[in-house]
């Protein structure tokens, strides 16, 4: 089978999840990758990746998301994909020439939206659709931002034929053509084995986290602490600056005892792989609250606000330690293994060749 995966390109987990997957995709079937930004980066190293544009979240000076600067400085890309402009044309004709059976997309607009035109089937396979197709329970406000999110996303993807929705929690789905798996675990965090250091590992999206107030709170751990996420290198005191590179990320992550860092869902499911107590500390977004929430609903960690972070709360984190690495119970779910499953009896079940490129 050809099978197309546009992979967005905004952070490294949607490249992550990608490249738990990539390596049977490709020794089963007839591939075609297409990512930008992070993700091509994260990508392009190991695989064949055809370099396509990719849609930014821009945040204000509060760290919240900024709706003007997303609409603003993404403006011309969404002109592009809503009035198939040049590179809608492009990415079109790489499909045409392709000719996929079905296309995969995790979160990427470009191949979503081209795979319509061209009447191709397609599969979401991300994280997002747990806020468009699973019942949650959330707070009004919450409602609200959630049909908001839903929204945005229904109308730069439209309705796919059927979609595989990637948590380390769970949450019932919302229709049949649905399959909830579990965290997508890349095969060389799979390989890693798990032990107990003396050392935290910290983690923040943005350099901008990393506050004087959350620099102070990390010193007063008492014990060291590995960061990524800074332009900062090098040891000072306690600290240690590190350069985000993967396997000595993953390394670092096995061998800590204790995780503070935002709450991204392929973090998240790492954390809970490898069961690692955890401060979350939620970027200003929906889904990085559902996150932070199933953490303390499953009584592995706790969360706080990132410009929350103080050497109290620091110290309240380590102080129940022990109590939240013993809340960890079972084995760990084969998100990968699941996904790759879904993806399978999803593509069988859909006409393949529908469009196959022909379509104008």
């Amino acid at each position: 089978m050809k099978i197309a995966y546009g992979v967005h390109g905004f952070g490294r987990g949607h490249a992550m999840r990608a490249r738990a997957v990539l390596p049977e995709l490709f020794r089963r079937h007839e591939m075609l990758v297409l990512a930008g930004g992070d993700a091509y980066h994260a990508l392009s190293t190991d695989f064949a990746v055809t370099r396509i544009p990719t849609l930014k979240y821009h945040y204000n000076r509060r760290g919240r998301l900024s709706n003007y600067q997303n609409v603003k400085r993404n403006l011309s890309m969404v002109l592009d994909l809503m009035l198939k402009g040049p590179t809608f044309q492009t990415i079109e004709q790489t499909l045409r020439d392709f000719k996929p059976d079905v296309v995969l997309t995790d979160s990427e607009a470009y191949t979503h939206r081209v795979a319509a035109h061209l009447s191709i089937p397609r599969i979401t396979f991300d994280h997002f659709g747990l806020l468009v197709y699973c019942r949650l329970e959330l707070s009004a406000g919450d409602r609200l931002i959630r049909w908001g999110n839903a929204f945005v996303y229904g109308w730069l993807f439209g309705e796919p034929e059927r979609a595989v929705v990637s948590w380390f929690a769970d949450a019932p789905t919302r229709r049949p053509g649905i399959q909830m798996v579990g965290a997508v675990i890349r095969p060389e965090v799979l390989r890693m084995t798990a032990t107990r250091g003396d050392y935290l590992l910290a983690y923040v999206s943005k350099p901008d986290e990393f506050t004087p107030q959350v620099e102070h709170a990390l010193r007063s751990a008492g014990c060291p602490i590995r960061i990524y996420g800074t332009p900062r290198r090098g040891v000072d005191g306690t600290l240690e600056f590190r350069e985000i590179a993967n396997l000595p990320f993953i390394e670092d992550l096995a061998g800590c005892r204790g995780v503070i860092a935002t709450t991204g869902n392929q973090l998240c499911g790492e954390v809970v792989h490898f069961r690692k107590p955890m401060l979350g500390t939620p970027m200003s977004c929906l889904e990085q609250r559902l996150n932070a929430d199933a953490i303390e609903r499953m009584g592995v960690g706790m969360q706080v606000p990132p410009r929350r972070v103080t050497a109290d709360v620091v110290q309240r984190f380590l102080a129940r330690e022990a109590e939240f690495a013993a809340n960890f119970h079972g084995s760990s779910r084969d998100g990968a293994q699941e996904a790759l499953e879904a993806i399978e009896r999803f593509a069988t079940e859909l006409p393949q060749g529908s469009g196959r490129g022909e379509q104008a």
